[in-house]
């Protein structure tokens, strides 16, 4: 199944409490921005930051960006204050709310009842902000089925490491990274459980910070891993980041090359003027339902990252 929704190679996070990254934000390549009023803003500056980010986003030209704003968790006396005003304040600029920490089905249910109540109180159509989902902890790792299936505006399953490290006691203080003691990836079953959740529901799947920000080689060897395993994107934290991203959780040019060749072919070959075939030789390789079903992740990934084919299909002559 191929996920479907925005471009998100690249989850930029910007604290609402800087302006000056807030206005930094919007000249930045990323695929996404995450206007943040969670765990990068101190308490006290949580009310000036929701003010903040109500006007980064009415002001100023975000261009195709996703634009998102992560509210703190329910378990907090802020999130209902910020889905109000934020919504209320600026609802018909704002693409996804992201709720981080979330443990249950109910916690994504809450959001969608109450951004439906906010969307028909000031006339925005219901059901056109959608939700990205943060999962932090083992409860949320156990329930991600049921929080992935909560409600049809939940766009993305996203990973949390630095919470999860702490939740479940892991014994690191390099948050993402691999554990020099630990022979495997420690996150492998964690970002495959996701994976599996997101994929079964039609959503998106994004990879968590890499908070070593000036190793940019680092971030590209734990990047290329998640990509691997099929996930759409990953949080930057530092424009530095944002390039690598990119250009990861996108296909090399020849790969979706290829895969548009065999939709091309396959496509032919199962037509009427291409013999009606299940199966047929591209080059040395043969190709059935299952390539194009291959072919049709590479492709959608391409196309979504702004990828253009250097190369066409020319149908066999006879």
């Amino acid at each position: 199944m191929v996920a479907a929704g925005r471009p998100r190679r690249s989850c930029l996070a910007v604290p609402g409490s800087s302006l000056k990254m807030l206005d930094k934000a919007r000249g930045l390549p990323a695929d996404q921005v995450f206007l943040d009023l969670e765990d990068a803003v101190a308490p006290l500056a949580k009310p000036e930051a929701r003010k903040n980010v109500v006007a980064a986003l009415n002001e100023g030209d975000w261009g195709d960006k996703t634009r998102v704003v992560r509210v703190n968790d329910l378990t907090t006396e802020w999130t209902y204050r910020d889905v109000v005003e934020v919504v209320e304040g600026a609802g018909a600029n704002l693409d996804c709310v992201m709720l981080p920490k979330v443990q249950s089905a109910a916690h994504i249910e809450w959001l969608d009842l109450t951004l439906t109540q906010i969307e028909k109180t000031i006339g925005l159509p219901v059901g056109g902000i959608g939700i990205e989902a943060q999962i932090e902890n083992a409860a949320g790792l156990v329930n991600v089925d049921a929080i992935a299936a909560a409600s049809p505006r939940v766009e993305t399953i996203i990973f949390g490491p630095a919470d999860f490290m702490a939740s479940i006691n892991m014994r690191s203080m390099v948050v993402g990274g691999l554990i020099p003691d630990y022979p495997g990836d420690p996150y492998h079953y964690i970002l495959m459980r996701l994976l599996m959740a997101a994929r079964m529901h039609d959503k998106q799947a994004i990879d968590g910070p890499f908070l070593q920000i000036r190793d940019v080689d680092a971030f590209r060897a734990v990047a290329k891993r998640s990509a691997a395993l099929g996930f759409d994107g990953k949080w930057v934290l530092h424009p530095g980041q944002i390039d690598a991203a990119n250009e990861i959780y996108a296909p090399a040019q020849d790969d979706y090359d290829r895969a548009e060749l065999i939709l091309d072919a396959y496509e032919h070959a199962t037509s009427e003027a291409g013999g009606k075939l299940g199966a047929v030789m591209l080059g040395d390789e043969m190709i059935d339902e299952a390539s194009r079903k291959m072919a049709l992740v590479i492709a959608a990934k391409g196309r979504a990252a702004g990828l253009a084919r250097t190369s066409r299909f020319t149908p066999p002559e006879g």
